[in-house]
């Protein structure tokens, strides 16, 4: 055979075999077969051994265990259903209360009013119908002026035999009366009833008679302060009609002031502040005393003793 031709074999010898080994390469291999299951030997479960078999309980590999000890009894919760159909909690368990009898009542004691207003009457406990409201409490309302009693009130300053004189000057109706009101250490009626005309109500002219005691609070308000002036009087007696009106426009008038009974009066002194006459009124624990800085004038009067 020509060496031609053998190499030309040999050449498609080899391209046939490339050809396979690509074929080859390409092909995808066979999964591994699984290896054969071992057999599983299960061990017999091994018998508890237990003193009392009543307690023990049968398990199901044929094996005898003791129980847990069996837990406390536990309240069942108890669910109560409305009408409207929504459970509810269970009532809670109620506490039993131990009847206490009241003790009785103690029979009412007569008390005092406290009069913090502006010239109000402090009077025994009386009815609650008998009561007025104001803006100061309840005050009562007398039917007969009466002057109210103060126990609570310093003894007046010793008599030294003085005369005690008094002017006063009505700013009202511009009278200006200077009267000696006490004299041998009595009052003097006469010049006691000089100063009830010039105290008098200036809407109505009617007057009354005036507590003395409300002479001497000025004359030692006065004698203490060493002042010779008169006294300005801007109100004195007011009858109860004028109360009642000045209690309708103002609110800084009580509509039961002692006003009405004669026993306070709104008085400045020339020369000395409101703050010193309240000062000076108010050492003689002779009443109650109202210090109005910003109209400069002072509320003096015979009641018990209060300050505001």
């Amino acid at each position: 055979m020509p060496v031609r031709h053998c190499v030309a074999s040999l050449f498609s010898a080899a391209l046939v075999l490339g050809a396979s080994g690509a074929a080859m390469a390409q092909a995808p291999k066979a999964a591994p077969k699984p290896a054969p299951a071992k057999p599983v030997v299960v061990a017999p479960a091994k018998p508890v051994v237990v003193k009392s078999l009543a307690a023990a309980v049968a398990t199901p590999g044929g094996a005898v265990a003791a129980p847990k000890p069996a837990a406390g009894p536990v309240a069942a919760k108890t669910k109560v259903v409305t009408p409207a159909g929504k459970p509810t909690a269970a009532p809670a368990a109620t506490r039993t209360a131990t009847y206490v009898a009241p003790r009785p009542a103690a029979a009412p004691q007569a008390t005092r009013v406290a009069a913090v207003g502006r010239g109000s009457v402090p009077t025994p406990a009386m009815a609650a119908s008998s009561l007025r409201s104001t803006r100061y409490g309840a005050v009562p309302r007398p039917p007969v002026p009466e002057y109210a009693p103060s126990p609570e009130k310093l003894p007046p300053p010793p008599d030294d035999g003085t005369p005690r004189t008094l002017t006063l000057h009505n700013v009202n109706t511009q009278e200006t009366v200077t009267a000696t009101y006490w004299r041998n250490g009595r009052y003097v009626q006469s010049e006691i009833d000089r100063l009830n005309a010039a105290l008098r109500d200036s809407r109505n002219g009617s007057s009354v008679q005036m507590d003395p005691r409300l002479f001497d609070v000025l004359w030692h308000v006065r004698r203490n302060l060493g002042s010779d002036s008169s006294f300005e009087v801007l109100s004195a007696y007011r009858s109860p009609e004028t109360n009642a009106w000045l209690a309708s426009t103002s609110r800084g008038v009580a509509s039961d002031s002692l006003h009405m009974r004669g026993q306070a009066i709104d008085v400045k002194l020339p020369g000395h502040s409101a703050y010193q006459i309240r000062q000076a009124a108010r050492g003689l624990g002779l009443g109650g005393v109202g210090y109005y800085a910003r109209s400069g004038f002072v509320h003096l009067d015979t009641g018990d003793v209060r300050y505001w």
